[in-house]
């Protein structure tokens, strides 16, 4: 039966999260929705990702299998002119029956985005966090630095969070200067519960004074989540680029990075 990847990108602010509910919006609802009235049967897609309520994704992917005798482009078009304007499909081809885009997924990039004002934009909610204090960036990203390599992130993910092992391997992690604002750049072999705006929470700290740029070795050594008590809002967070091979990440980050395997079923 042939496997269909598909790219896909969402406003997440009216969405309570990639994943399908009993209740309420969801992207995964609309395209089963799309995909069950197409096929007269259920058919469950398989994301890479799985972004929280009011999470963004630029760049997401889904698998589905199908018995449907449907073109790429076609699959592209009759999606598109199914769904509502806060999701857009990018590209649909056909894969190799053993690829799963879950498992497949080696790295990801997230972008969280913060602007700075004296007030409060409206025309901005729900695409970037405001942050009305100043920041010190060049503190903030030195804190940033600290998170590059493969340690232990229990002190920076939600307490909720139940997998085997927390251990991730970050391959870029940085705060950019932005004309708004600044962005928070990181690259993971893979994400904890909330990892991305705990530490993003942190990094406000650090730019704030409150927390010191140097002790992240310490909080990482520590695997105490009450030590880096804040989360970040969701609102700027973006799931921003998806590995789905071992040699798409090589080159962007080197052939002596260290790749993750899924090999269970556990956050991501």
């Amino acid at each position: 039966m042939p496997r269909v990847l598909v790219k896909i990108s969402y406003h997440g602010g009216q969405f309570l999260g990639f994943q399908i509910q009993n209740q309420g919006r969801t992207v995964q609802g609309y395209f089963e929705k799309i995909l069950k009235r197409m096929h007269k049967h259920p058919v469950r897609i398989h994301p890479s990702s799985r972004t929280d309520r009011g999470v963004h994704a630029k760049a997401q992917y889904f698998h589905f299998d199908t018995d449907l005798n449907i073109a790429p482009t076609q699959w592209q078009y009759a999606m598109n002119r199914s769904l509502p304007d806060d999701i857009y499909v990018h590209d649909v081809q056909f894969v190799d029956e053993a690829f799963h885009c879950r498992y497949d997924c080696v790295g990801k990039t997230y972008r969280y985005a913060v602007y700075q004002s004296a007030h409060r934009n409206p025309f901005v909610a729900q695409l970037k966090t405001f942050e009305p204090a100043q920041l010190n960036i060049e503190a903030m990203n030195e804190a940033a630095q600290h998170f590059i390599g493969t340690h232990d992130f229990t002190s920076f993910c939600s307490q909720k969070t139940e997998v085997e092992s927390k251990e991730r391997t970050i391959y870029e992690s940085r705060v950019v200067q932005t004309s708004e604002g600044l962005d928070f750049i990181i690259t993971g072999s893979g994400f904890l519960y909330n990892m991305v705006r705990v530490i993003m929470a942190y990094l406000l700290e650090v730019g704030k004074g409150r927390r010191e740029a140097g002790d992240v070795p310490q909080l990482l050594a520590a695997k105490d989540r009450n030590l880096v008590p804040h989360t970040a809002p969701a609102e700027g967070l973006y799931l921003e680029k998806v590995y789905l091979s071992p040699q798409a990440l090589k080159e962007d980050f080197g052939d002596e990075i260290k790749i993750h395997y899924k090999k269970s079923t556990q956050n991501f």
